[in-house]
């Protein structure tokens, strides 16, 4: 079988304290059988403008007015995924973890892969892993290649049986699935705001904050 594995970030690069930094960085992919959901959240999307709600040049949980998201969460309840997001705090984050954010970024896709992809893919599978492209297109490659890196170390398949792509959000809508779903969780953590969460808590098999544990925050 191939999977279909989609995923998202939330968070920003800053490590310091301030009301426009996030307090946490979060990875999250969510995996489908196929890609059908894709082709009817389309077909939602023509709904909701045949209804004139609001819409954006797709969706984008943290843009979409509350009538837009109401819709699409009750959408994503009528089918059967699964989630797997990492949280990391970022000031618990030593100084050799952070030190570009192409590391940290790479360090947040290690910490989920390594222990949620034996639950992803068998032996006996196909994995197929779409990123939502990240910052500004002229930068996009060396993050390409920190999952590519990460990929090489925890996939167990032959290297003729997965792929990468890395697409902008706006292009395909299982991508805008995992936004939605990243935008739940990081509402949770960010804002203590469990409204969405709890729409697709059902959903998620794995939500791990890393350093959980650590008591040191190094800002």
């Amino acid at each position: 079988m191939r999977r279909h594995v989609f995923a998202d970030e939330a968070g920003d690069f800053a490590f310091k304290r301030g009301q426009n930094s996030s307090r946490y960085f979060l990875v999250c992919v969510v995996v489908f059988d196929d890609c059908s959901i894709g082709n009817d959240l389309l077909s939602l999307r023509r709904e909701l403008a045949w209804e004139d709600l609001p819409l954006g040049e797709y969706f984008h949980a943290s843009a979409d007015k509350q009538a837009v998201r109401d819709r699409v969460f009750a959408f994503l309840k009528n089918y059967d995924f699964k989630i797997y997001a990492q949280i990391l705090e970022k000031s618990k984050a030593q100084p050799q973890v952070r030190t570009t954010s192409v590391r940290f970024y790479q360090h947040a896709w290690l910490y989920l892969l390594r222990h949620s992809m034996p639950l992803i893919v068998s032996s006996h599978d196909e994995l197929m892993v779409t990123t939502a492209s990240i910052g500004q297109k002229k930068g996009q490659a060396v993050f390409s290649l920190a999952v590519e890196d990460v990929l090489n170390q925890t996939v167990r398949l032959p290297r003729d049986k997965w792929r990468t792509a890395f697409w902008p959000a706006a292009s395909d809508p299982c991508i805008q699935i995992a936004d939605y779903c990243t935008w739940a969780i990081q509402r949770k953590w960010e804002k203590g705001d469990s409204r969405s969460y709890d729409l697709i808590r059902e959903r998620i098999v794995y939500e791990y904050d890393t350093w959980s544990h650590g008591k040191k925050h190094h800002y």
